[in-house]
């Protein structure tokens, strides 16, 4: 691996000192609606999408299986006040159509992001009477086993945004946790690599000024310049950011990363909170890249996912 510099000067996009000063009051008027929740990574096999998570240093939960009319699969990396799911297709459904026709037309990769809402119902209907037509609010869940032994049920309400209202490709959904015991098990939480939480979503667009637009109409959100020439969209309370840049500032941001996999349009990459960028490059091996004061994995080792470590 090639030596790489840690300290925080260089980074373009310093997250923790961008919220300095932000009144998060004023981030989002959708009541029922807070920030990031968590980040759905479509796989074709679940099997081998948590296997090369685990190879980065990440701490996999065990497999889940949705209630059958989702008809879906997950395994789940959970971090502080979000986490990442690693979502797979077990038999089709009519709900999870828009999933099964990402992975044929794009591949792998980040389908969608949940945001958390503290009432779907509630939820659903603020963004009802602003002009979008959800869909749902559906109830499922899925059997839990437990670190200790013995088994739990997390129970789960969502909602969809219009399927044709994603922003820079990426659909929208909001999740209500009935059970957060049964998902944010401490066990769960600790990570070789030191990883502690989502600080930004990265989407690249040829257009990244309309699609930041985009989405910042459909939170009642507002859009904010970052110093490279990216777009920032803060998601609600302290959670982790929407950024829109074309594909050509993500290369340059991210000098020498392959980025086989990232697409033109569409959820292009995680940057992650850990403690020391040293013990994330060393868990996550061969796969690690120096960027700047970042240790990034290309996509190609993350299903489709550009996955950067960042010191917070």
């Amino acid at each position: 691996m090639r030596e790489f510099d840690c300290t925080p000067s260089p980074d373009p996009l310093n997250y923790a000192t961008l919220r300095e000063g932000t009144d998060q009051a004023e981030t989002m008027a959708l009541k029922d609606i807070v920030g990031i929740d968590h980040a759905v990574v479509l796989v074709r096999d679940l099997d081998q999408g948590a296997a090369a998570w685990r190879r980065l240093g990440f701490t996999v939960s065990p497999r889940g299986t949705h209630s059958p009319q989702m008809g879906s699969g997950n395994y789940t990396i959970m971090l502080g006040p979000d986490y990442i799911e690693l979502l797979g297709i077990v038999a089709e459904t009519p709900l999870n159509a828009a999933s099964r026709a990402f992975l044929s037309r794009r591949g792998e990769g980040i389908e969608r992001i949940a945001f958390t809402t503290t009432d779907a119902a509630g939820g659903a209907a603020e963004v009802r009477r602003r002009g979008y037509e959800p869909i749902g609010p559906v109830d499922f869940g899925r059997p839990v086993q437990l670190p200790g032994g013995g088994e739990a049920e997390a129970r789960f309400s969502v909602f969809h945004w219009p399927v044709d209202e994603a922003p820079g490709g990426l659909r929208i959904f909001a999740c209500q946790h009935k059970t957060r015991e049964a998902v944010w098990i401490p066990e769960l939480q600790k990570h070789a690599n030191g990883a502690r939480r989502l600080e930004a979503v990265l989407i690249v667009s040829p257009e990244p000024k309309s699609d930041a637009e985009h989405l910042a109409r459909l939170i009642d959100g507002r859009v904010e310049p970052v110093s490279d020439g990216a777009l920032r969209v803060p998601s609600g309370s302290d959670r982790a950011d929407f950024v829109f840049m074309t594909r050509e500032l993500l290369a340059t941001r991210y000098e020498g990363v392959a980025l086989d996999g990232v697409p033109d349009r569409g959820g292009a990459g995680l940057v992650i909170a850990v403690d020391d960028v040293e013990a994330a490059a060393k868990a996550a091996g061969g796969a690690g890249v120096p960027a700047g004061p970042a240790i990034v994995v290309p996509p190609a080792a993350a299903n489709g996912v550009l996955v950067a470590f960042v010191a917070r």
